[in-house]
């Protein structure tokens, strides 16, 4: 991917800024007893595991309940379905790019210019969704979901705030969902996978996309 955005920062929680959203419908985490925060480090772990041995295809609550050495019904208790499971498994790649938008260094974090800052936001989400595309098809919401959902609220609101400070008076709520939709893990499978195109093209693309949209100059 682009080597003009800087790499991610380590995931560290702001203490005046925004709160990271929890992607996982985990509400009880903090809270949680000492046994059952180490069985769901051990369900996720396990859960890692079969990813790298058999791809998304291979976690299933069966598969991992029997990697992980528990009941089934400890796997359900502790995610809700597959889905939660697997968005468990992305939740930490997530904070990090939600760190870097909200508190890390510009050009992804505050401090540069709207227009900057919605460039390096593509492109980190181009970058995140390509190292773990597999996963992200697999934990896509159905349907109405997938844009009502959590995550989805979270960076279509942060695009739609760059677009309001960057081009005034536009429809930046639908602008937004516009742009979101460029960023869309099925179309990125799509472009990379079955149109075989290099991710650069992408980088390239958002990049002039937002250029035209925001009517500025393409960066030199």
């Amino acid at each position: 991917m682009s080597a003009s955005l800087p790499p991610l920062p380590v995931s560290q929680e702001p203490t005046d800024g925004p709160v990271l959203l929890e992607l996982t419908s985990g509400a009880d985490e903090p809270c949680l007893r000492a046994d059952a925060a180490r069985n769901r480090a051990r369900l996720l772990e396990a859960a890692t595991r079969l990813v790298a041995e058999h791809g998304a295809a291979g976690v299933t609550m069966e598969a991992v309940a029997a990697a992980a050495s528990v009941g089934k019904g400890t796997v359900f208790r502790r995610f809700g379905d597959r889905t939660g499971l697997l968005m468990a498994l992305l939740d930490h790649s997530a904070k990090q790019l939600q760190a870097a938008f909200l508190s890390g260094p510009p050009p992804l974090g505050p401090g540069a210019p709207p227009v900057d800052r919605l460039r390096a936001f593509g492109l980190a989400v181009l970058r995140q969704t390509a190292d773990h595309l597999e996963l992200q098809m697999a934990a896509q919401p159905e349907g109405a979901r997938r844009f009502s959902n959590p995550p989805h609220r979270l960076l279509s609101g942060h695009v739609t705030l760059l677009l309001r400070q960057a081009v005034p008076g536009a429809d930046s709520v639908l602008l937004a969902q516009t742009l979101m939709s460029c960023l869309d893990p099925a179309l990125i499978h799509h472009l990379t996978k079955e149109r075989e195109m290099p991710p650069e093209r992408l980088e390239a693309g958002w990049i002039d996309l937002v250029a035209r949209v925001t009517c500025t100059e393409l960066p030199q």
